[in-house]
């Protein structure tokens, strides 16, 4: 099951943090630092000069509330901040300082991104603070982010540095600090194809407010071999879909096909890195597994499968490039090369608030398309295998993001009429 974060030792749960933010580019081998404050006061940090691509539990320094340092190397030269958060806020139990690219752009360039530019972000990371530029490791620097803290942020941008964020645990922290990375990504991205679009409070409000109702509970839940295959299948490809920078923590719904109508779906509220086969939800007869809360896209996920036979899994994320295009409502023209169009043909795109429960919208779920973009939310991708569906999902990645990238080399000249006819005569007839 998804890990109970109690259990881990601050060792470990800074190790397998540090060791993700830095497989995923967020920061660099002497860059960024963590920490976690334990119930009697002691603050456990990653050491300084360590090199974080191969930290390990024995590494991590701990110091003791009267000051003594436990561990074989030097605490974080960054430590005077981490301090002086926990003492501003006795709410948040763990600190993340990084530099990931996106929000070091943002610092350099002395702004802060707008988080109304997908409809959970706002929620997850709260309002942003920004700190003004001082000295790295000095008392100035930890009196300035502090006191953005005191004011009640959770996440501050730190002028021509990078950022940090404080969490309730270890796990929130980092759910802040991807969704904030993810923001400012898909707000970069989309500002090289176009002008970004913000979602208006009131669409936020209106979107946490739709996506209620729980669907009644079965009384019996049966477990054949083939429905836990599925399930191991689904954790692994959430899993890679993390790793690859697919999907957050905090959100992408990822369901399979079980027979007929019923299918096997993720959860709402759990971490999508450390999701577990005992975390994943059965949906038989429109009922769900006891006692587990499916995710709030599941009414979506059951319509696709009703009225698309040939459709057998789903996945519902967000990545960067694919949302570039997603808050701008520039066109994605995938005859960028011969298997980006065999795999998707074409990508439709959805306004936001057509996806919504009471709009019945048939466009989404009915002769579903292999790839859909709904405005400022996600993406939605159908097919047969779910590895086929993640394929289709990398493909279309793939694409936004050569488009992306190219934007700044010309315009794009797409396969032409004649050579898409002979793709569908080849590969499609």
């Amino acid at each position: 099951m998804s890990k109970n974060i109690e259990l881990v030792h601050p060792r470990n749960q800074i190790t397998e943090i540090i060791s993700r933010v830095y497989k995923r580019g967020m920061t660099t081998t002497s860059g960024g630092n963590i920490s976690i404050i334990d119930d009697e006061g002691n603050i456990w940090v990653t050491p300084s000069a360590i090199d974080k691509g191969s930290l390990r539990a024995s590494d991590i320094i701990c110091v003791k509330k009267d000051g003594t340092i436990i561990g074989k190397h030097k605490p974080s030269s960054e430590f005077p901040f981490h301090k002086a958060i926990y003492e501003a806020r006795p709410d948040i139990k763990s600190v993340i300082h990084a530099h990931p690219p996106a929000l070091v752009s943002f610092s350099i360039v002395r702004q802060i991104p707008n988080t109304n530019i997908i409809s959970q972000a706002k929620h997850i990371c709260g309002p942003i603070g920004y700190a003004k530029y001082r000295l790295p490791g000095s008392e100035d620097l930890g009196e300035v982010i502090a006191d953005e803290f005191k004011k009640g942020y959770k996440a501050v941008i730190m002028e021509n540095h990078g950022t940090v964020l404080g969490g309730s645990d270890l796990t929130d922290a980092y759910e802040r600090f991807e969704a904030l990375e993810f923001c400012a990504s898909t707000i970069l991205y989309g500002s090289q194809i176009g002008a970004p679009k913000y979602l208006t409070d009131e669409q936020i409000d209106e979107f946490e407010s739709q996506a209620t109702g729980v669907l009644p509970e079965m009384q019996s839940t049966s477990y054949t071999s083939e429905e836990v295959e599925k399930r191991l299948e689904i954790c692994k490809i959430v899993q890679r879909s993390c790793e690859q920078g697919l999907m957050i923590s905090s959100y992408g719904t990822v369901s399979m096909r079980w027979k007929d109508n019923d299918f096997l779906i993720t959860p709402t509220g759990a971490n999508r890195w450390d999701l577990d086969l005992e975390d994943i939800v059965q949906i038989k007869d429109g009922k769900r597994e006891a006692g587990k809360t499916p995710s709030r896209a599941t009414w979506i996920h059951q319509e696709i499968y009703n009225k698309n036979p040939d459709v057998n899994s789903i996945i519902m994320t967000q990545s960067p490039y694919l949302m570039a295009f997603g808050v701008t409502g520039t066109h994605l023209n995938v005859r960028t090369i011969p298997e980006s169009w065999i795999f998707l043909q074409d990508i439709n795109f959805l306004k936001y608030g057509d996806h919504f429960r009471k709009n019945n919208n048939s466009e989404m779920v009915e002769d579903c398309a292999t790839a859909l973009i709904i405005e400022n939310d996600s993406v939605i991708v159908t097919g047969d295998k779910l590895l086929q569906t993640f394929d289709y999902l990398e493909v279309a990645e793939f694409s936004a993001k050569s488009i992306v990238l190219g934007h700044s080399l010309g315009e794009m000249v797409p396969i032409n009429d004649e050579q898409v006819e002979d793709l569908r005569k080849k590969f499609l007839s």
